[in-house]
């Protein structure tokens, strides 16, 4: 597993939001400019955590974005899963988006990376923006 820049940057938007939960919403601009964030790109990536319930949005002046959950009902997991897809670092360890692949052949490998995802996985799916602002 790597994680992408749009990994990176959704992780940055939702713990910003979680510190300053008490603000209700929060402009795009004011997350982008506190986290280094590219304004459009940040943009994306809000629409896409507001499609998977992450986030509500509202526009006008007052308007921006603020957390549809609780920060500690976010794993990493799932947010890195968004935009990223497997946390194996082999499609063919993978349980929610397996595909062959040639490492298949040696079994001791196979294990070897399966231990690997399920160390990852588990970090991830216990972790979540909670944990992280603390």
């Amino acid at each position: 597993m790597k994680l992408t820049t749009r990994s990176e940057y959704a992780l940055l938007a939702l713990v910003y939001l979680a510190r300053n939960e008490g603000e209700g919403f929060i402009s795009i601009d004011t997350i982008a400019t506190a986290q280094g964030i590219p304004p459009k790109f940040l943009e994306q990536l809000m629409l896409a955590l507001k499609r998977a319930h992450f986030l509500r949005s509202a526009k006008g002046q007052k308007g921006g974005y603020r957390l549809a959950k609780r920060p500690d009902q976010i794993p990493l997991a799932d947010v890195i899963r968004l935009f990223d897809g497997a946390l194996a670092p082999t499609e063919s360890v993978s349980e929610n988006f397996y595909e062959s692949t040639p490492i298949e052949k040696e079994k001791k490998l196979t294990k070897v990376f399966k231990d690997i995802r399920d160390y990852v996985s588990n970090k991830l799916e216990k972790t979540t923006i909670a944990d992280v602002i603390k």
